[in-house]
């Protein structure tokens, strides 16, 4: 055998290690759908669920809304006149969108510098950490996850000061995602994988 295609061999594995997918799963309206066609999902899911104590459903609809569960998710350009690349909207990359000093603050204090945002296992335990940073600083139960996801969009210190209570359409996306939780959760429930 050939060491390039050993070479090829191992990158093959490795990369289907990594639990990043790249492309969303087929059907995003059905939990069920979703952690049958993606079990290494779930895994990571229940695995946050266990370590920080954040409620699947609410995994599910946070990570639905920030990337729709595209690994390598990035905000859209900015273009100046028009037609002249300026950069990207925000640093936010991944699974759960984590900033780049945001997500630098969790590699330090909890997921290790070799830590990725495009795996969905690190971007779950990102977000258990973040949100149960979230009960301790603002008191918002990690079942209320209406009010977890407006602390996760405008940061614990906006939610705090009531940034989120100026923008309606950051509200209704909030509401959103709360009654995302309630239908992926009866999903998940009638399929028996909670």
């Amino acid at each position: 055998m050939s060491s390039i295609f050993r070479a090829m061999i191992v990158l093959v594995i490795l990369g289907s290690c990594s639990g990043g997918y790249g492309s969303a799963p087929r059907d995003l309206d059905n939990a069920c759908a979703i952690v049958n066609e993606r079990p290494s999902y779930l895994r990571a899911f229940r695995a946050t669920q266990r370590k920080w104590g954040v409620p699947i459903p609410t995994l599910m609809a946070i990570i639905y809304q920030e990337s729709k569960f595209i690994s390598d998710n990035r905000p859209p350009h900015q273009y100046a006149l028009g037609v002249i690349p300026t950069g990207r909207q925000s640093s936010a990359l991944g699974y759960s969108q984590a900033l780049d000093g945001t997500w630098k603050e969790y590699q330090r204090a909890e997921g290790g510098f070799g830590a990725s945002r495009e795996d969905i296992w690190d971007a779950t335990d990102f977000m258990g950490w973040y949100m149960a940073q979230t009960v301790a600083e603002t008191g918002v139960p990690l079942y209320d996850t209406r009010n977890q996801y407006l602390a996760y969009h405008d940061g614990r210190t906006g939610y705090l000061r009531g940034t989120w209570k100026r923008k309606s359409w950051l509200i209704r996306i909030a509401n959103e995602v709360d009654a995302r939780a309630h239908t992926y959760g009866a999903q998940l429930r009638s399929c028996g994988k909670i």
